[in-house]
């Protein structure tokens, strides 16, 4: 499990995200890799937030939740998801990929993989939260790449 493993030709981790990004300069989604998925993995599930925007907002910011992607999947090309997965909706009130946008100074951002031992029974439009709770007691391994964005 320890070569389960989240990566984008985008940026490396810890490193810059490209500003086309930035919720407000382009708001496409990154390029992202995965692989070492666990054998036994019935679904992926990706949620991307920023535990930054506590200090601006008060909470931990949720840009991104995709969840039943299929574990045979290998990459999420730019500005697309994977056929049959599902997205939620992100603090920005929308559905779908909300690019960084940090509201005071530089943010890391943390995109989190979820390998799952089933899919998830959830409503389309599902929130973190809602993800979370469903996905609690079926992880089975999880990774993460993190990206610094500034406004």
């Amino acid at each position: 499990m320890d070569n389960f493993t989240l990566e984008s030709e985008a940026f490396d981790n810890g490193e810059v995200i490209p500003r086309k990004y930035g919720y407000k300069n382009g708001n496409q989604s990154p390029p992202l890799k995965i692989s070492g998925v666990p054998e036994n993995t019935s679904s992926l599930a990706l949620i991307m937030d920023d535990p930054d925007a506590m200090a601006a907002v008060g909470k931990v910011w949720i840009h991104w939740v995709l969840w039943n992607i299929d574990p045979n999947t290998i990459e999420l090309k730019e500005n697309s998801i994977p056929s049959n997965c599902l997205e939620g909706e992100t603090d920005f009130g929308e559905i779908g990929y909300g690019g960084p946008a940090p509201p005071d100074k530089e943010h890391t951002y943390i995109f989190k993989l979820y390998a799952l031992d089933q899919k998830l029974d959830v409503d389309k439009d599902s929130t973190k939260k809602q993800i979370e709770e469903a996905m609690k007691n079926h992880i089975i391994a999880k990774t993460r790449l993190e990206g610094r964005y500034s406004p």
